[in-house]
C-alpha cells in the first residue's frame, strides 16, 4: 500500500521507464490460483527468468521448522520452499520492510511462528536464507528495512539496480541501501530548533522535541524521512509522533512504552548514536542555560504562542 503512493512518476510509469517488467504481485496482478503455481514453477524449471524477487512480510519458520504456518494455497508446499527456490534463481533479492528484513513485528514478543528475516534475525545474521546466500550475481539480500518502507526506497533501488549501478557498497552494515540509511531521521526535523535547545515536550500534542520525555529515537534511526516528505508533505515527528526507528533491527521490541524516554539519573537511556555521553550531558545543560523563553513557552503548547522576535538593524 505504500508503494502505490509512488509520485513523480507513479509506480506503472516508473517501472515502464526503467525497463521493469512485473512479472507478478499479489494485489496488483491478474493472475491467481494455478496460473500463478505454472509462473513460479517456470522460474524454477529455468524457463522464466527472474531478475528482482521481492519478498513483504516476514518468513515463517516454525512449527518446529516446517514453515507449515505460512502454505501457498493450493501448492501443499510452505511460502518458505518457494522463497528458498526462487531465491536460488534470482539475480538479486529484495527484503521490502522490516518484516522480511529482520522479522519485525510478526517476530516480537514469544514469536510463536518462529517468524524471521530473509537474510536476518532480528538483528542477527542468518534468517531463512542463511548468512551465506548469494543471488545468482552473488549479492546479500537487499533489506529495503522500514515499517512501512517509504516507496522512493523502494523505487530507487529497483532503478539502481535496472541501471546496473547496484553493489555491496551500496548497502550499510545492516544491508540496508545507504541512499536513506546514511542519514538520520534527526536530519531535517521540523523540531531541530527545540532539539537545539533542549526545549521538550512533557506530552502528546506539544511542540517541543521529543527526544527527553516522549521516547522519540531520531537521532539515532537510520532513515531520511524527514528529508524525503511522506505522500507529498509529513512525518512521524512532523505529525507529533516521536520515531520509533522502524528501519532497525528489532524495533518492535524497546523493552519499554515507545511513547516514554527510559531514563538514569534523569539522562536519557538513547542518545545520539555519534556523541559522547558526556559531551552530550555537558552540551545539554549549557543548552538549557541559554533556551530562549519563547522556546520555553512554545515547548510545551500545542500552538505557536511567541513568534521569534524581530530585531531591527541599528544604524
Amino acid at each position: 500500500m505504500s508503494l502505490l503512493n509512488a509520485e513523480s512518476p507513479d509506480l506503472m510509469t516508473l517501472l515502464d521507464a526503467a525497463g521493469i517488467e512485473l512479472l507478478w504481485h499479489p494485489s496488483l496482478s491478474e493472475q491467481t490460483g494455478s496460473e500463478v503455481i505454472a509462473l513460479l514453477e517456470a522460474i524454477i524449471d529455468g524457463e522464466q527468468a527472474l531478475d528482482l524477487l521481492c519478498i513483504e512480510g516476514s518468513m515463517m519458520m516454525g512449527p518446529h521448522g516446517t514453515g507449515r504456518f505460512h502454505m501457498l494455497g493450493g501448492t501443499g508446499k510452505p511460502m518458505i520452499h518457494w522463497v528458498r527456490e526462487l531465491a536460488e534463481k534470482a539475480k538479486y533479492t529484495l527484503a521490502v520492510g522490516s518484516c522480511a528484513a529482520y522479522g519485525g513485528i510478526t517476530a516480537a514478543g514469544s514469536n510463536h511462528t518462529d517468524a524471521t528475516g530473509l537474510q536476518y534475525d532480528g538483528e542477527l545474521p542468518g534468517g531463512l536464507l542463511g548468512e551465506s546466500y548469494r543471488s545468482s550475481e552473488h549479492f546479500k539480500v537487499i533489506n529495503i528495512a522500514g515499517c512501512p518502507t517509504h516507496p522512493d526506497w523502494v523505487t530507487e533501488t529497483l532503478i539502481s539496480i535496472a541501471l546496473g549501478e547496484h553493489g555491496e557498497s551500496n548497502l550499510d552494515s545492516l544491508g540496508r541501501p545507504r541512499m536513506y540509511a546514511d542519514q538520520l531521521v534527526h536530519h531535517g526535523c521540523s523540531r531541530n530548533e527545540y532539539y537545539e535547545y533542549k526545549a521538550s515536550a512533557t506530552a502528546p500534542g506539544e511542540r517541543g522535541c521529543m527526544m527527553e520525555n516522549m521516547g522519540c529515537l531520531g537521532t539515532q534511526a537510520h532513515a531520511d524521512c524527514n528529508i524525503r516528505d511522506w505522500n507529498g508533505h509529513g512525518s512521524c515527528t512532523s505529525g507529533g509522533y516521536a520515531c520509533i526507528n522502524c528501519t532497525a533491527p528489532e524495533f518492535e521490541e524497546p523493552g519499554h512504552s515507545f511513547t516514554k524516554t527510559p531514563k538514569i539519573a534523569g539522562i536519557p537511556v538513547g542518545l545520539p548514536t555519534d556523541m559522547p555521553k558526556a559531551w552530550f550531558v555537558a552540551l545539554a545543560s549549557l543548552s538549557k542555560a541559554a533556551t530562549p523563553e519563547r522556546l520555553k513557552e512554545n515547548a510545551t503548547s500545542e500552538q505557536l504562542i511567541y513568534p521569534p522576535t524581530i530585531h531591527k538593524r541599528k544604524g
